[in-house]
């Protein structure tokens, strides 16, 4: 990551006392805003931060699901951290959640996902990335309505796994939950990205901006 840009820690300075969700005001620790290079060409979303992150105040952080995506991103070349990293350093890849507050028994409401909608449309539109990790069935079904051309209906995450699907304007690497995959399906995603990579996005690399 370049010197010359802000904090990877919510570089886009949004709400971190956002109030909107009465539940989880009470449940968080802290928000957990996107966190990595905001001139990324790859972001990684996942459904809502774990405990962990909770704690961290950075997505995939903590844990045996951090550790995967981390030991990915570093697998392909973007990050420069071992996968227990707590604050990663890395480049061009942006990690991110479709909720942003932590619950410990439940998942988010659908109140809850709408009032976090904004801040992860926010995010996708400055960001503005050629690839998007989608991890787990919560964060394909948050990217189906808005930016593709299928219904979250018709998209399940352990059948597209490993698999690209052309979003408006990106494309949509689903990825099976960490904590849910084998040892060889997560080797199949590394694979399917990494073919990714080579045939598109390093070759059109910076022809495109943002």
């Amino acid at each position: 990551m370049s010197p010359d840009l802000p904090d990877p820690r919510n570089p886009y300075s949004m709400d971190e006392d956002c109030q909107n969700c009465p539940a989880l005001v009470e449940s968080r620790t802290q928000v957990v805003h996107g966190y990595g290079d905001p001139t990324a060409d790859i972001a990684v979303l996942g459904t809502a931060p774990t405990a962990s992150a909770d704690r961290t105040g950075i997505p995939f952080t903590g844990d045996e699901t951090g550790e995967v995506i981390q030991a990915l991103l570093g697998d392909l070349g973007l990050s420069d951290s071992p996968p227990d990293s707590t604050e990663p350093a890395l480049s061009e890849v942006y990690l991110t959640y479709v909720t942003r507050c932590h619950h410990p028994e439940r998942g988010a409401t659908d109140e809850e996902r709408h009032n976090c909608e904004g801040y992860r449309t926010a995010e996708l539109r400055r960001i503005n990335p050629e690839l998007i990790v989608a991890v787990g069935q919560g964060a394909l079904d948050a990217l189906a309505f808005e930016y593709t051309t299928r219904s979250a209906d018709d998209l399940d995450v352990t059948v597209e796994h490993a698999t690209t699907i052309q979003g408006r304007g990106f494309e949509i690497l689903p990825m099976i939950e960490p904590a849910d995959a084998s040892e060889s399906q997560l080797a199949t995603f590394r694979e399917h990205v990494a073919d990714e990579l080579d045939r598109d996005y390093r070759q059109t690399k910076g022809q495109r901006r943002k």
